[in-house]
């Protein structure tokens, strides 16, 4: 256990007040790590991911995991490889027969940041040496994330995204895989990418349109306008706003009223995918359309990203 032992104190040094209500008993993350070694039939590697800090918490069968990137707070690929992990074992070790689980939340343990998105410069290295095949590559991992999120990894379970500053880009698109958002107030939403000449490319259009309609999904894509919580509130994006610094104890409370209406609200959510589902198929076509894109963008295009790049990377080194 020295391993998992090292992982837990990190996570104690960079957790909320100990009296943090993402628990509910007063405990703070030590409640959830005392969990989280409890359970041993949970695969350990769940709990040893670089970039990804999960807690498991026994009492509503609740797996909280918090982005805790190594530098730019963006999906890297060290960090879509954590997601890739992540996945596989909630689904090897979760579900019927096997440990429980009824909610699956994630938020980020970045400053201001739940996430900027795509890896700008890693674009930009690519697009500079005309690599579409890496481009597609990259936007197909990402793709198949979200499709397993926003099928809940085919389990009984009702996921929530929980958003403490900016969710940009992919970070927003990821973030609409969701069933439930919680933010506070003082987040912000956006998709940036037209600044630079490109468009979202992971999800935003298919899950947008189905969620506002196709002129309502086309002004957040082209706008390049930032949104706070409350208009995302107002669109029926995001469905809770919590106070600034409660975002946590507003996931709990969601859980907590949720419990004994959850199997209506898992089964709600999957009537609503039902009726105009989301295939794979779709998205990577989407994918590809973004990658024939990127590689017209001019050298003025990709100094731009550049740019943000640099200002992404200011932003992960303060933290």
């Amino acid at each position: 256990m020295d391993r998992l032992s090292s992982k837990l104190d990190r996570l104690e040094d960079s957790a909320p007040d100990p009296n943090d209500p993402v628990v509910g008993f007063g405990g703070g993350d030590e409640h959830l790590i005392a969990h989280s070694q409890h359970h041993f039939s949970i695969d350990r590697q769940l709990f040893e991911l670089a970039e990804l800090d999960v807690l498991y918490q026994a009492d509503n069968a609740v797996l909280w995991t918090f982005m805790r990137p190594s530098g730019r707070p963006s999906f890297t690929p060290p960090m879509l490889r954590d997601f890739e992990e992540w996945q596989r074992l909630i689904g090897e070790n979760f579900g019927p027969g096997q440990v429980p689980l009824r909610y699956l939340v994630l938020g980020s343990r970045a400053p201001g940041v739940f996430c900027f998105g795509g890896d700008l410069e890693l674009f930009e290295r690519l697009i500079r040496s005309g690599d579409r095949d890496g481009l597609v590559r990259y936007g197909y991992r990402c793709v198949q994330i979200l499709h397993r999120n926003m099928n809940t990894l085919d389990l009984p379970m009702l996921t929530i995204g929980l958003v403490q500053g900016a969710a940009l880009g992919g970070g927003f698109e990821a973030l609409l895989s969701f069933d439930y958002i919680v933010a506070e107030r003082d987040a912000t939403f956006g998709l940036p990418e037209i600044l630079f000449g490109l468009f979202p490319g992971m999800g935003a259009h298919a899950i947008l349109s189905r969620k506002l309609g196709s002129a309502m999904a086309d002004r957040l894509i082209v706008s390049n306008h930032t949104y706070t919580a409350e208009e995302m509130y107002e669109l029926g994006i995001v469905h809770y706003l919590a106070e600034n610094g409660e975002g946590l104890a507003a996931c709990h409370d969601f859980i907590k009223k949720s419990e004994r209406r959850h199997p209506g609200l898992v089964n709600a959510r999957r009537a609503m995918k039902s009726i105009n589902p989301i295939n794979l198929s779709e998205l990577k076509r989407i994918v590809d359309l973004w990658a024939d894109a990127a590689l017209q963008l001019s050298d003025s295009d990709l100094k731009v990203m550049n740019r943000l790049t640099r200002a992404q990377e200011r932003i992960g080194n303060a933290a």
